[in-house]
């Protein structure tokens, strides 16, 4: 790494994050250090705010690439039309392709991978604040945050690059994630979304034992905090302590992010999930029996090498029999560095991953839709998240913000609060939408 240049302190420092909410925290955690030392901040923003930039990279399929790489040349050009006096470049592109990134793109000012933010910071002459720990500047609404509970992924699944990025799975130490959920109710949070590569492996390598469970009762103590949401739980060794909590707990959202990524044993077994068809249903079958109201995402993976046309029709089969609440679905990239690029050849084409991708999608869109419609005339809790130019956009208990389905509210029905909670009762749905009523405009 190379300085190129001073950063003027009266610019502004403007953080572009791309990829997932992970890299969303790790945006905030900066921005928090770059406030802290008197410099302006700003997030996501436009070109004419900016002085220096910072982009936050997603490094973990094609299509990420691709849009970073797109993201980093269109600040260069902006820089050499003397718009720009400085870019930076970190997060998992970076990380993975630190030395081809600086071959190739040997504009940017300097480039710095996933654990390196005194680096950052040093480099935009200012000091690192060890007393911040656990503090940040949220990217999203004031009224939910996501917490990292831990960081890498010790998991082997052949088509996985984080662990070469991210490295393995570290714990963050329960009272320092109580700290951090201290201070972001402490601001106004009410909604806190744990994250991680894998929350199922929570503890065992810090308490030789998984503590999941235990962290998200303690959680629930956090005055101020009204619902605690679980992302990236992984199927094998399943915490099943957590199922028990969630039914007994009001504040723990009846939602379970469970990636299956394919249901037939040969796909698994060379995805390397540890973990077999009949193992997968049963757990879903203990889902629905101890926590009935739990909605239920997942994702699948299709044109995984090993993935012929009769593994495709088992797994739709499968998801139209099990009807998942939310459902996505990627395609295979064969990534360097996986376990999948070193021991299986790419031969599905293209174009017949992204048929059966939409094959999937069409399918799961006509579940969605009749299960909403299943909801009309129920009344259900709504966190307001924002505001559109005829509605206010909510969100249920079983639906987590930017990946699931939203609940619209007319304006002509009253004024309400964003970040507050309100009765709705569903009159009207679609495929991913719901509308309704809301009961009455005090909030809670």
């Amino acid at each position: 790494m190379t300085r190129k240049g001073k950063v003027n302190k009266g610019s502004n420092i403007n953080i572009i994050t791309l990829g997932c909410s992970k890299n969303l925290v790790d945006s905030e955690v900066l921005m928090q250090q770059v406030h802290a030392n008197g410099l302006k901040i700003i997030h996501n923003g436009p070109l004419s705010e900016t002085g220096t930039v910072i982009i936050n990279t997603c490094g973990f399929i094609n299509d990420a690439k691709e849009e970073s790489i797109d993201t980093i040349l269109n600040w260069i050009r902006a820089k050499e039309r003397g718009e720009v006096d400085h870019v930076y470049v970190m997060g998992c592109l970076s990380e993975r392709y630190k030395e081809e990134l600086q071959r190739e793109i040997g504009e940017v000012d300097a480039y710095f991978g996933v654990h390196d933010l005194n680096e950052i910071v040093s480099i935009l002459g200012i000091d690192y604040k060890k007393e911040l720990t656990g503090e940040r500047i949220l990217a999203t609404p004031k009224h939910f945050a996501y917490l990292k509970i831990s960081e890498g992924c010790d998991r082997t699944c052949s088509f996985c690059a984080i662990p070469h990025i991210r490295g393995t799975h570290i714990s963050r130490s329960m009272d320092d994630l109580l700290k951090e959920a201290e201070f972001l109710a402490n601001g106004g949070v009410r909604e806190l979304i744990l994250i991680a590569q894998d929350t199922s492996y929570y503890g065992l390598d810090l308490y030789r034992q998984q503590k999941l469970t235990e962290l998200v009762s303690l959680l629930s103590k956090v005055e101020g905090l009204d619902w605690i949401r679980i992302h990236y739980t992984y199927p094998s060794n399943f915490p099943l302590d957590l199922l028990s909590e969630m039914a007994s707990n009001k504040k723990v959202c009846n939602y379970i992010d469970l990636p299956l990524q394919h249901i037939n044993d040969t796909v698994l077994r060379n995805m390397r999930r540890n973990t077999t068809k009949a193992e997968t249903i049963k757990l879903l079958e203990t889902i629905r029996k101890m926590v009935p109201d739990a909605a239920i995402r997942t994702t699948m993976l299709v044109g995984h090498p090993g993935e012929r046309e009769p593994e495709f029709q088992e797994l739709r089969e499968f998801i139209h029999e099990f009807r998942f609440d939310r459902l996505g679905v990627f395609t295979y990239s064969h990534e360097e560095g996986t376990h999948g690029y070193a021991v299986f050849k790419d031969l599905i084409p293209e174009k017949i991953k992204e048929q059966r991708a939409n094959e999937i999608m069409n399918m799961q869109q006509n579940i969605s839709l009749a299960m909403n419609r299943e909801k009309i005339g129920k009344t259900f809790q709504v966190l307001v998240d924002t505001e559109e130019l005829d509605y206010y956009v909510g969100r249920t208990e079983y639906d987590s913000p930017e990946v699931d389905q939203d609940v619209l509210i007319p304006k002509s029905h009253g004024a309400l609060d964003i970040g507050q909670f309100y009765p709705v009762r569903i009159s009207e749905s679609s495929e991913f939408d719901l509308f309704g009523t809301c009961l009455n405009s005090a909030g809670s």
